[in-house]
């Protein structure tokens, strides 16, 4: 077999986000230029001897350029909510079915009731104390799932010098100090929830601070759109819709670019067919689908 490493990158780090990947300027030629950029890009690889080349969470001109230019169309889910304009979190319960309305009214108290409070922490707020905190919950996700947290502690002190009126840290405190809380980014009109951690476990927390807390905070700031990552029908039930992101792939060699080809379109298909499973599936009254 070949190897699949080294590979090459073209992406946001640490916080995917859709948008422009084939950087142009507007103009009369910003079609030609974005051609030129997706050649270009499959020279590099080719040039450097690497497998592949992974354009990821890319916008959809540059999606259609790279697949005129060779590059394979991969297509996941990620689940959203949208905020129509609700003045409350009671205005969007309103938009649910009675009976899925009543379970997260329920699922809300409960997930408070060991004496559980919420901070939200933005700009000034957000102290090198609570760093502490939210780091010590970043490394225990790490550790339970078996992964290798990437980010060491001086990273989140930059991110809290340099853009801290960006950041959202939601933080459920219990006895006067944290055990859990979740790290989100603010953009102009969205809330992109990115890694949760805790050190005491409390049913349904998880969902209160990543989940139901960013959707407060969405509708208290006037943001359209809260991004709560990859994965996780269990936010179907929550309010979060599913949506359809996209990639493209250069994989060098022919006979491992036919198989992924072929792969690719099945899994298609299938994002597709769970995409209208799931639409089906959303807890809004009816009356609001039609």
């Amino acid at each position: 077999g070949g190897r699949y490493y080294p590979k090459l990158q073209c992406s946001v780090p640490f916080t995917p986000v859709t948008g422009p990947r084939l950087l142009v300027s507007r103009g009369e030629d910003e079609g030609a230029v974005r051609a030129g950029l997706a050649a270009g890009l499959k020279l590099v690889t080719d040039k450097l001897g690497v497998s592949s080349a992974h354009v990821t969470f890319a916008a959809e001109p540059d999606i259609a350029t790279l697949e005129a230019a060779g590059f394979l169309h991969r297509t996941d889910q990620q689940f959203h909510f949208f905020n129509e304009g609700f003045s409350s979190y009671d205005d969007f319960l309103a938009t649910l079915a009675s009976r899925k309305r009543k379970a997260m009214k329920k699922e809300r108290r409960e997930a408070l009731a060991d004496g559980i409070s919420i901070d939200w922490l933005t700009g000034r707020d957000i102290t090198e104390r609570a760093w502490d905190d939210f780091f010590a919950f970043y490394m225990d996700t790490g550790g339970r799932k078996w992964g290798r947290p990437y980010l060491n502690r001086q990273f989140f002190s930059l991110i809290g010098e340099r853009m801290a009126e960006d950041i959202l840290l939601v933080m459920a405190k219990r006895n006067g100090r944290h055990v859990a809380g979740a790290i989100n980014f603010i953009g102009s009109d969205a809330l992109y929830g990115r890694n949760w951690g805790c050190i005491e476990d409390h049913p349904f927390l998880h969902f209160e601070v990543c989940y139901h807390q960013a959707i407060d905070f969405a509708i208290e700031r006037k943001l359209k759109v809260v991004e709560a990552g990859a994965q996780g029908e269990h936010k179907l039930a929550r309010g979060y819709q599913p949506v359809t992101m996209h990639s493209a792939h250069y994989i060098a060699h022919p006979g491992l670019r036919n198989a992924v080809a072929d792969y690719l379109r099945r899994e298609r298909r299938e994002v597709e067919r769970m995409g209208e499973y799931l639409e089906e599936h959303t807890p809004f009254r009816k009356d609001l689908k039609e």
